[in-house]
Formats: structure tokens, sequence, C-alpha cells
């Protein structure tokens, strides 16, 4: 079971944590954007998510009837207890699967109205560590006062029997290969890193990491949802949480009670489609941070004359420097600073604007002063490495349920060859990267078993789906293809930067929100908050 230390709460950490929809190993990509060819199996239109039955099936019942048995958490304030789901489905009787439930009761006054569920993101997020440290602490008074908050990890995440890969040192091996080969023998051993990455997790769960798909994790929370007594689901869900939502709605639309989805993915989307847009979704983010950095006085990307693109240049050939020649970085055990580790603390403040000084400042120390400590700080917290040199299982959990969830971007380095032109268009600056990224699956030990997928949930209540429209993780045309999806959707527009948009500052956004979760009155579709 889970015995990993808790987060670190960095301010960049705690942006991360709140809302991750990952890059690496995962949340892999899309294949085209206008004006490029695609494959004909990309132009064809998804099917849409098929609703399960609306009785409990006999050999579920007992999964049904579970009644939690809450216990001290250890953290003040909050219960936790465990519940079991079936490990497969398809056979109930094969074996169960532990999932840990943690919740703060409602601290009223005013009317109780049941459970809210909460979710991170990732895939990999720690629910419970999101709600310790911050929903079931941080979310607007008026909605704790009247709902319990719960989270659930969901199945190989967290304190759910979470799938293990790599120790510590393999893990920093792993985050320091090189994601830009320059020849067939960088090439072969970025290859390596992926198999042996793959082989790790499949050693440490063979059954398990055939069940840790989407549509598994939102069968469990019907389960939670009623041990925990309630007829509907309400639900909280960011990033990678408004997939998990959007198919719970899918799955059970009758049961699908107050959601909101924000930070929305797109379901419908194939893997490489999926990476490649999320590609632009951080050029488009990093755009809106070198317009910003350049207007400082100490931004080392350029001055007030220098363009965005001229900004990408130059940071492109610090990463080249990087790759021919690391930065040290101070740190205790001997890291320096790799090009791949220099391109995820980058990405990993792309994230949250209030983390843009913090990214200028790490960039300043490595461009000028040859010191990389604060690029691999950020890189660090995105990988969620602890001080002792251990990592959670995030990375492992990201990228055990991405690929299962979905076929691999690519098969083999020959395809990501081939559509390198289109990544780099995409993003000049982290275009090449992500692309290889993106091979990660074609070496999983375990076969996907989901496909792109459109998600109705016809006759669902209504459902609140958030974008934010600088989005670097979650493009924004993801919140308006999730809408455009979902029969009962109501789009709610952030103008802004970062990823996400509740509780981030607009209390425009915010308003709309509580209201719909207190009074159950959805904001009107299309509303704009800046």
């Amino acid at each position: 079971m889970y015995t990993r230390r808790t987060h670190r709460r960095t301010r960049t950490g705690a942006a991360l944590l709140a809302a991750a929809a990952l890059l690496i190993p995962g949340c892999s990509a899309g294949s085209t954007t206008s004006g490029t060819a695609s494959s004909a199996a990309e132009e064809e239109v998804a099917a849409a998510l098929a609703p399960l039955p609306g009785s409990t099936p006999a050999a579920l019942a007992r999964y049904y009837e579970q009644k939690p048995a809450w216990r001290d958490c250890g953290v003040a304030g909050f219960q936790c207890a465990t519940l079991k789901a079936p490990l497969d489905y398809a056979e109930p009787g094969a074996g169960d699967i532990r999932l840990a439930v943690a919740r703060k009761k409602a601290t009223g006054p005013g009317k109780r109205l049941g459970s809210l569920l909460v979710n991170p993101g990732g895939p990999g997020g720690s629910a419970i560590g999101y709600l310790q440290a911050y929903a079931g602490i941080g979310y607007p008074a008026d909605v704790r006062a009247r709902y319990d908050m719960v989270a659930v990890d969901p199945r190989g995440v967290a304190r759910s029997e979470p799938v293990e890969c790599l120790d510590g040192p393999e893990m920093d091996a792993y985050t320091r290969t090189d994601i830009t080969p320059d020849d067939e023998k960088e090439t072969g051993k970025l290859v390596s890193s992926y198999k042996k990455f793959a082989e790790g997790c499949g050693a440490d769960a063979p059954k398990l990491l055939r069940h840790v798909s989407t549509v598994e994790a939102a069968r469990d929370m019907d389960i939670v949802r009623a041990a925990l007594g309630d007829e509907k689901l309400n639900y909280v869900g960011a990033s990678y949480g408004t997939f998990l939502g959007a198919t719970y709605a899918g799955l059970f639309p009758d049961r699908a009670g107050r959601l909101v989805l924000d930070g929305a993915m797109d379901p419908s989307l194939p893997a490489r489609r999926l990476n490649l847009e999320q590609t632009e979704g951080f050029d488009t983010a990093f755009t809106a941070f070198a317009e910003h950095c350049v207007r400082q006085s100490d931004c080392p990307l350029g001055d007030a004359g220098t363009s965005p693109g001229q900004a990408g240049k130059n940071l492109k050939a610090f990463f080249d420097e990087l790759d021919a020649r690391p930065a040290p970085t101070g740190d205790a055990d001997g890291r320096t600073l790799t090009e791949s580790l220099a391109t995820i603390g980058v990405i990993a403040a792309m994230y949250d604007e209030g983390a843009w000084p913090q990214l200028r400042e790490a960039l300043t120390s490595a461009m000028k002063e040859n010191d990389g400590a604060g690029l691999l700080f950020l890189s660090d917290s995105y990988y969620e490495r602890n001080a002792d040199g251990e990592y959670t299982n995030l990375m492992f959990a990201n990228a055990a349920v991405n690929c299962l969830d979905l076929p691999p971007a690519f098969d083999s380095p020959d395809e990501v060859r081939r559509v390198l032109p289109d990544f780099e268009k995409a993003s000049p600056v982290f275009g090449e990267g992500l692309a290889w990224a993106s091979l990660n699956c074609a070496y999983w030990p375990v076969k996907a078993t989901g496909e792109a997928q459109r998600i109705e949930a016809k006759g669902a209540a209504p459902i609140v789906v958030v974008g934010t429209t600088r989005d670097p993780a979650t493009p924004y045309r993801w919140a308006e293809a999730l809408a455009g999806q979902l029969s009962s959707a109501r789009l709610l527009t952030y103008d802004g930067d970062g990823h996400t948009a509740y509780g981030r500052g607009s209390s425009c956004i915010d308003s709309a929100i509580n209201t719909y979760l207190l009074d159950g009155t959805p904001p009107k579709d299309g509303k704009r908050c800046s």
C-alpha cells in the first residue's frame, strides 16, 4: 500500500497537484493541425461512449452495499476509509482492489447537500493529497459548509494500490534521458529508457496494469457514491479529472449530479492528436510568458524589443547548449541540469502564471550564471521528486492509465521522425521533445483497452465545462469540444493564463461555480470571465 511522503507544497508544486494534465510520460497526442495531413482513422468521427444499464448487476451488489468504516487519517479534521471494487468488472469474482477514500464532513450551517468528490487530474494525481492539502481547507467556506468534501485515489494511484515502476536512482536516470536524440545511438538510448520504464511497471503489477483505465476508475466512483449514501454524484474534476468526470456522466447519466469539469479534455481525440494540440497549448503559454518576461529588466530571454519568437529561439539555443554541456546544480546527489530536465522545468512553470517570476529567476541563474539549481527544482516539482531522492507514483500511474486508455501515439522512432515538422511547427521550443516523449506507450507491456470516443451523457443534469483561453496543458479548444459533445453542457470561459480557472483569482468564475454547486443553477452557456 501507499508508503510515500506527502507532496511538497511549493507554489508551483501546489499548482501542479491542483490540476495536472501531464505530458511526460503520458497525455500523448495529436497528429495534425489545420494545414497538415491526417490519417484516415483520425478523420473518422469517434463513436459515443454507451451508458451502462441503470440497474446494478447482481454480481456487483456486494460492492454497492459496502458501508465505509471511517477512521482517523492522522490529519486533523479528516477521516479515512477503505472500500473494495472488483479488479475486473467483466469478472467480479476474480479478485478485489482496495480504494482509499477520505472525507472532511460538512461544517454547517445550512442544509447538507451530500458529498462533493474532487479529483486534481494527472492521471496519477492523489485526490486524497489534494483534498487534505487544498480542497478540504481551501474551497469556499460556503461549499465546505454544506458538502462533505470527499476524495478517492483512483486505482493504481497513491494510496489505492499504487503502480510502481522504478526506484529513485532509476527514475533520476529516466528523467535525464535525452528526449531530442541527434542520431541513432541517442535514439536507441531513449527507446531503451522507455522499455526499462515499461518493464518495471509490468514487473511490479502485471494484473493491476490491465485494469487501471479511466472507465474502470469511473465505475469505482459509482461504488463510492453508493457507499456514501448519495443518490447522485456531485463532483469537481480538474484537467484529467474532467475526462474522469465526463466518463462517469457518460456511463451513468441518470446518476450525474452537479459536475464541474475545469480545464477540460477532449475524449474524442486519438493519442497523437492530443499530444500535438497540447504542444500547441504549451507554445501559446510560452508566448504569453515571453511577452511578460521581456518587459522586465531582468529577463534573460531578451529586452522590450524582443519578439516572443526570438525569445523562444534564445531559449532553444540554451537548451541546445545544455544538450552538449549540462549545467552544475549543487545537487546533493550529483545531478546536473540536462536539456531534458531544463525543458520540464520551464514547462512546469507554464501551468501557473504565478510561477513566472520564479521561472525568470531560474532562467537568469542558469543562462547567465551557469547555475541550474532553480530549473532543477522546478523539474523536481513537476516529477514529484522528494528531498530524499524518492518519487511519488504520479508518473508511474500517469503512464499506466494513459497507455491503457488509448492506443500509442507512435509505434516506432521512424513514425516520430515523419511528424517532427508538425510538432516543431506547433512549438519551435518544445515540439521536438514532446514528439519524442509521445513514443513511450509504444513499448508498454499491456495493450490499450480504450479508444477515443465522444461522450454525450444524454439525460444528464446540466454539467459545467470550464476552459481557460491560454491554458497550456488542456487547450481551450478541448473545452469547446467537450461542451459540444455533452448534451447538457454549459461552457464557462476564463479569458486568461494558467491551467484551470476555479479558485485561481477570478471572482466571476468562482461565483458562477459556487452558485451552481450550492443552488444547482448553472451559468448561462457561453458565459465569459476575465
